[in-house]
């Protein structure tokens, strides 16, 4: 299994890949889907959610990105976003911090 996607990181480790952003903060990652469909597709995107600074183990906010994928099913919509390399999954963070007020 190869480590360097999403989906085969969390295979490989057991857990969600976690990030360094730039706003200072670290990040883990999960990949979610629509529970029910809209208009007949089930949307998919990214959830990352931030921890707290100086050795706080608990999240303390979180940032998701707009849908990035559609299926018929939540598995359909979820395999697209689990295929992503990790440095992809990084941009989309990256990009949903620059989208934060400052």
């Amino acid at each position: 299994m190869d480590d360097t996607t999403l989906g085969g990181y969390q295979q490989v480790h057991g857990r969600p890949p976690a990030f360094g952003a730039a706003d200072g903060r670290a990040y883990s990652v999960a990949a979610f889907a629509d529970d029910t469909a809209e208009a007949g597709r089930f949307g998919a995107a990214l959830l990352f959610v931030c921890w707290g600074d100086g050795g706080v183990d608990r999240p303390v906010g979180h940032l998701e990105t707009d849908y990035l994928a559609y299926g018929n099913s939540p598995d359909e919509a979820l395999a697209p976003l689990l295929a992503l390399t990790l440095e992809q999954v990084k941009a989309h963070l990256d990009r949903c911090v620059a989208r934060q007020p400052k």
